[in-house]
């Protein structure tokens, strides 16, 4: 629950060797694998000529879903679960693509690095082990008394330990080939310094002509297809489809509500009579992350949380209970363990207001009657009819590729997944659900993403360059504007033009400014055009202005003195990561990658229906 709350939440490294042989096993015995022509060595991908198994892929998926599982304290979403799949397969192809480059510059890891890095550089997920934690803050000699236990060994830490510096160290000597060398002068420092506190206060007079009948009339066809051919990328699109939906909501009572908040208060009054607020909390604690940690949420700081939830925590007296403080999840006991004017440590317990029984068995067999009457079915008019018999409103939304649905705001598990993972159009889903309502979807249409065809992205097309013929046709009267103006005034001109004198800022040459063109060339010739004077016309996607700076304010050196080092650091190590990304992207471009998912899992799914 509270995942939605913490801008980060907490990751829980768990290394399970016998969870990748548990997963494999049932995943053959349960026929995923090892049915007809998919098997465990069916190829999913080759990377320059290696090949990547159906098996080793789903494998590292599922290791890497448990761990997810395991820190959210609850099972994926399909929408999740794609989302894990993909990760997993670009870091089998990052893992093939690394080893090439590591034999190429010849880099090479030695036992003795690996014990140095292990006794005194651990892996991040250690650092935030909890019960190698001592005040809040990692504790090196708690570290060093566990690596010496015979539990380490035991039960295989050891050894993972050793696995993950083997492929972490050369990949920071690779690193740090790309981008070691990376350093920012003073004047570019300064640059961006002023980038970001320079500041322009501008009135301008705009032309935005929308395109009329005659501009449209006026694009032909080779206008079109010369644009596309140019603008190629911009059509790159995810794939879209449209849903139907229909929900059976579980609606919990005022009753609920009035249960759930008896429940909460005699939780409180148990700690108030003695017991320890860990052992309620890692026994009722709907929140079941920080329930494994006894209500434990660690360092926060302010606005971290929804509203209610922040307020009392940072007003709460250190080392009291809370009263039950409801907010949209529910009813929490909360106690503030230490507290600086902008952070604050705390525990906490929450309660979810649930249906009761009786009206959720209810939900639940209506839930049961929907899936009977029209789950998987391959025939359109059965969701239709499920709907009217069972009296439930069908709502049609549009759906994107790589992102969850949604409706009024609120988000629908899996349905994108779904929708994207071989539905046919006319089929219906399998019935989801999470803690508000059950589902059920049906795929009324679907067009693949990638580079959009000519023909379906024409019409906008057509009215892209009728809008920049628009705005050719606008310059002559924006630059008789800019003459007027220079002679007599901006405001005396555009009167006689009969337009308006709008004003933006202040705002700096990296301050999105919407009515400009966010930021655009209008915003950035506002820094070179003296202050008082009225410059040439300036044209950007959206408009024509004609534009005069009222004010401009300089940075101030001296505070960018103050803070240079920081800085310095700061863009140093961004700089660093753009490098290796920009190097990561590159070799993935240059390498040959064959990617078969798509049709191994369209072959296994059908498998798996017997369609």
């Amino acid at each position: 629950m509270l995942q939605q709350m913490r801008a980060k939440a907490a990751y829980i490294w768990i290394i399970v060797a016998a969870a990748f042989v548990g997963v494999f096993l049932f995943a053959d015995m349960s026929g995923l694998i090892g049915q007809g022509p998919v098997t465990t060595s069916t190829v999913v991908a080759k990377v320059d000529g290696e090949s990547i198994l159906y098996s080793t892929w789903i494998n590292a998926s599922a290791q890497m879903a448990q761990q997810q599982e395991q820190a959210q304290g609850r099972g994926l979403t399909m929408d999740e679960r794609n989302q894990v799949d993909d990760q997993a397969f670009n870091e089998l192809v990052a893992d093939i693509l690394l080893r090439r480059e590591y034999a190429r510059r010849g880099i090479r890891v030695t036992d003795a690095e690996i014990v140095e890095m292990a006794k005194y550089s651990p892996p991040p997920q250690f650092e935030s082990a909890p019960d190698l934690q001592t005040d809040g803050r990692f504790d090196p000699a708690k570290y060093q008394r566990f690596l010496a236990s015979p539990g380490a060994r035991q039960a295989g830490i050891l050894v993972s330990i050793e696995n993950y510096y083997r492929s972490e160290i050369p990949r920071q000597k690779l690193f740090a080939q790309v981008a070691g060398d990376v350093y920012v002068p003073d004047a570019r420092l300064w640059s961006l310094w002023q980038d970001s506190r320079d500041s322009a206060t501008v009135s301008y007079v705009a032309f935005r002509p929308a395109p009329t009948k005659a501009d449209l009339d006026a694009v032909t066809d080779a206008d079109i297809r010369s644009y596309y051919n140019a603008h190629k990328d911009q059509f790159e699109r995810p794939g879209t489809a449209v849903v139907s939906v229909v929900s059976i909501p579980r609606r919990p009572t005022a009753a609920d509500t009035a249960l759930t908040l008896d429940k909460v208060r005699a939780l409180r009054e148990e700690i108030a009579k003695g017991a320890k607020f860990e052992d309620v909390a890692k026994r009722e604690s709907d929140d079941s992350v920080s329930a494994l940690k006894g209500g434990d949420l660690g360092r926060s700081v302010k606005g971290t949380y929804v509203p209610q939830f922040d307020a009392a925590a940072f007003s709460l007296p250190v080392g009291t209970i809370s009263q039950p403080i409801k907010t949209e999840y529910g009813f929490h006991i909360i106690r503030v363990d230490k507290r600086t004017a902008d952070t604050v440590y705390a525990h906490h317990i929450l309660k979810l207001v649930r249906q009761g029984d009786s009206a959720a068995t209810a939900t639940d067999r209506r839930a049961d009657s929907l899936a009977k009457l029209a789950a998987g079915s391959t025939s359109p008019a059965a969701f239709d009819d499920a709907a009217s018999r069972m009296s439930l409103l069908v709502s049609r939304i549009s759906v994107t590729e790589g992102q969850p649905a949604s409706y009024l705001g609120r988000t629908i598990p899996s349905v994108s997944a779904w929708a994207f993972g071989g539905a046919r159009t006319g089929e219906s889903s399998d019935l989801f659900d999470d803690e508000g309502a059950y589902y059920l979807a049906r795929l009324d249409s679907l067009n693949r993403g990638g580079l959009q065809p000519l023909e379906v992205v024409a019409a906008e097309i057509r009215d892209i360059v009728a809008r920049q013929k628009a705005l050719d046709a606008a310059m002559p009267q924006a630059a008789s504007l800019a003459s007027a103006a220079a002679k007599t005034s901006l405001e005396s001109a555009a009167k006689e033009a009969g337009r308006p004198v709008e004003k933006e800022g202040p705002y700096t040459r990296s301050t999105p400014v919407a009515a400009m063109g966010y930021i655009s060339e209008a915003t950035g010739a506002a820094f070179g055009l003296p202050v008082g004077k009225v410059g040439v016309p300036v044209r950007t996607n959206v408009g024509i202005f004609v534009m005069r700076v009222d004010r401009r304010v300089a940075a101030d050196s001296a505070k960018w003195e103050a803070q240079k080092k920081v800085q310095r650091l700061q863009v140093e190590n961004a700089l660093r990561q753009q490098r290796i990304r920009a190097f990561l992207d590159n070799i993935r471009k240059a390498a040959r990658i064959d990617d078969r998912r798509a049709a191994v899992n369209a072959l296994q799914r059908r498998q798996s229906t017997g369609s």
